[in-house]
């Protein structure tokens, strides 16, 4: 099968200085769905770490508007990648961004394996359910371009390689993937979204093991979730793979821009990048920098 003309183009970069451009090729023209599913599951996947899941358990958010916090974290990411930081809604976004995590307290480890996730989860993902696996390019140049991303968003400490940033990322998890209640209703809230998307409420315990069968061991352990059967783990691998082959015989003529050609549910009239967020962090946003902390606290 010959090579697209984005591929070829990613092949003949640099993955450091051409690294956000390697990226935007490989997630507008190459991998739009399976990028989007991938960062969906490196976000849950963080929800079995207690220290930050009991984080986003205090506010609520994620129990009562599931579906608000899966848009605003999508938009900004997306706002972020399309448009970069240096500028206009790129930077917008990062601003917002930060000033949403600003008032939490999140330790600096926590932070760097979000950050760790969104480099090797969507690579694990690609690898194992797209069309090809990813070059050493674009692996290299998502490193780089979510390690400049942290650095914007006062991150410190990130490692100073792709080797190294992986090393913690597993570390982490081994020493950090612990199951709690709460882990296991966020993680249910997260699900019931997803599920919601293809299925009624009432088909959802049958649709949750499909869920489970992409999930790691480890993964499915800090939930407390069995371990699907093998023949269901390989048929959703295989229709994952599949899909992804079918998609690529038809190469994007034109970049897949999410901000622009997703309608997302939370926002169906559209919205601003003042918007996104908890809804007390924005309603404080024009007060002092105390009053957004004790908003959120109450």
């Amino acid at each position: 099968m010959p090579k697209s003309q984005a591929l070829l183009k990613i092949e003949s970069l640099h993955p450091e200085k051409d690294a956000w451009e390697i990226i935007r090729l490989s997630l507008f023209y190459e991998f739009p769905w399976d990028f989007n599913r991938a960062l969906e599951f490196a976000l849950y996947k963080t929800y079995a770490t207690p220290s930050i899941v009991n984080v986003l358990h205090r506010t609520k958010e994620l129990e009562n508007h599931t579906q608000k916090r899966y848009d605003d974290t999508d938009i900004l990411l997306s706002e972020i990648i399309e448009n970069g930081l240096k500028e206009g809604r790129g930077k917008q976004a990062l601003e917002q961004m930060n000033k949403i995590h600003a008032a939490f307290k999140i330790s600096n480890d926590d932070y760097i394996y979000v950050l760790s996730t969104f480099v090797f989860d969507t690579a694990f993902w690609i690898n194992r359910y797209g069309y090809r696996k990813l070059t050493s390019n674009e692996e290299l140049a998502g490193y780089y371009v979510w390690k400049e991303i942290g650095e914007h968003m006062h991150i410190h400490s990130i490692p100073d390689s792709i080797f190294k940033l992986k090393k913690f990322h597993d570390d982490y998890e081994a020493q950090n993937f612990i199951y709690t209640e709460v882990n296991a209703k966020v993680a249910k809230a997260t699900e019931n979204l997803m599920l919601s998307w293809v299925l009624p409420s009432s088909l959802f315990e049958l649709g949750r093991p499909v869920l489970h069968a992409v999930m790691e061991p480890h993964l499915l352990k800090a939930f407390n979730y069995q371990e699907p059967p093998k023949i269901l783990r390989q048929s959703i691998a295989n229709l994952l793979r599949i899909r992804s082959t079918v998609e690529s015989w038809f190469p994007r003529k034109s970049p897949y821009i999410r901000t622009k050609d997703y309608k997302h549910k939370a926002y169906p009239n559209g919205y601003t990048i003042e918007q996104l967020g908890p809804e007390k962090i924005i309603n404080a946003a024009a007060c002092p920098y105390h009053a957004v902390l004790n908003a959120v606290k109450q």
